[in-house]
C-alpha cells in the first residue's frame, strides 16, 4: 500500500510538471505572437491651441506611449518635428511614413512606429485617398485636404510571422471623401496577392454607425466592440475637454487572423489637461 502511495504522488508530480510544460511552452508560443497596438491622433503640432498648444503637452504624449509601451503606434496630424521628438525620447522605435503635402516631410504624417527590437519592416509606402492615390498632394473628392494612409508589411523577429498595418486619417467633412477612401482602403488590401494578417488604424471621423464604418466591418472586425459591449459616452474625439459624449471615431481594425484580448480607449490626463484633443486607444491582439 505504501509503494501504491508512493507511486501515485511521483505520478501526480510528474503531470504536474508535464502541465507546467505545455502551459510554459504554449505561453511562450502566445508572447511571441501578441501584438500591442496604439491609434493617436496627436493633434496638428503647429496650432495654435493656447494652453494645449504642443510644447505644453508633449511630455503628455512621450508618458502616455511610455506607460502603455505598444509595439505598433499609428499616429494621426504628426508632423515631422513632432515624430522626431517623440522619436528621440524613445529611440527604441523605429518609423514608416511621409507627409501628405509632397511624399516627403510636408505636411501631415500617417505615419507608423514601430519597435525596432521586435519588429522590422518588409516594405512600406503611402497612397493618397483620390483618383490618382499614387500622386502625393493630389484630392479628388471634396474633400479640402490631403489625406493619406501609410501601410507596411511588418516581419515579427521571435517567429516566423508576418502582418500589414495600416494606418490613416480620413476627411473631417466630406462624406463622400469618406466613403471613396475606405472603398479605396479595401480596394489596396484586395491587390494583396494572397491573404495575409492585416491591421487597420486612423482616425475615420465618423461614427459607428456611418456608411463608411459599415462598409469596412465587412471586411474587418472593431477591437473594440469586439471586447466591449456598446455603451454612451464612447467618444474619443475630445475637444481637450475630456468631454465624452462625441461618437468614438478613431478604430483598431483586424481581420481574422487575429484574436482580441485587450481594447480599450486611454482616458490619462494630467490634472484636468489632456495630451491631445483625441482620446488614444489600445488593442492587445494575437496572431492565430
Amino acid at each position: 500500500m505504501k509503494n501504491k502511495f508512493l507511486n501515485f504522488i511521483i505520478i501526480a508530480k510528474a503531470i504536474k510538471i508535464v502541465i507546467f510544460l505545455i502551459i510554459f511552452f504554449f505561453s511562450d508560443i502566445l508572447a511571441k505572437d501578441s501584438i500591442s497596438v496604439m491609434s493617436f491622433n496627436i493633434r496638428y503640432g503647429l496650432a495654435d491651441d493656447g494652453e494645449n498648444s504642443w510644447q505644453f503637452r508633449n511630455k503628455f504624449v512621450f508618458d502616455v506611449i511610455k506607460t502603455n509601451n505598444p509595439d505598433l503606434i499609428g499616429l494621426q496630424e504628426a508632423l515631422f518635428f513632432q515624430v522626431e521628438e517623440i522619436l528621440n525620447e524613445f529611440p527604441e522605435y523605429k518609423m514608416v511614413g511621409v507627409g501628405r503635402d509632397d511624399g516627403k516631410l510636408a505636411g501631415e504624417l500617417s505615419c507608423i512606429l514601430y519597435k525596432s527590437d521586435k519588429i522590422s519592416v518588409d516594405t512600406s509606402s503611402t497612397f493618397w485617398f483620390s483618383d490618382t492615390p499614387e500622386i502625393p498632394g493630389t484630392r479628388h473628392w471634396g474633400n479640402n485636404y490631403n489625406r493619406i494612409c501609410t501601410w507596411g508589411k511588418f516581419e515579427l523577429k521571435n517567429s516566423d510571422k508576418s502582418l500589414y498595418y495600416y494606418n490613416l486619417h480620413l476627411d473631417h467633412e466630406s462624406e463622400i471623401a469618406r466613403e471613396k477612401s475606405v472603398d479605396l482602403l479595401i480596394q489596396k488590401i484586395g491587390n494583396l496577392k494572397e491573404n495575409n494578417p492585416i491591421i487597420i488604424s486612423g482616425d475615420f471621423n465618423c461614427g459607428e454607425t456611418s456608411v463608411p464604418i459599415q462598409n469596412i466591418l465587412k471586411e474587418f472586425s472593431d477591437t473594440f466592440r469586439l471586447i466591449n459591449s456598446q455603451q454612451e459616452n464612447e467618444g474619443t474625439f475630445n475637444g481637450f475637454t475630456g468631454d465624452i459624449s462625441y461618437e468614438r471615431i478613431d478604430y483598431i481594425l483586424i481581420n481574422d487572423f487575429f484574436e482580441t484580448k485587450m481594447a480599450e480607449i486611454i482616458r490619462t490626463n494630467y490634472n484636468g489637461k489632456f495630451p491631445s484633443d483625441h482620446f488614444p486607444i489600445s488593442a492587445q491582439i494575437i496572431l492565430k
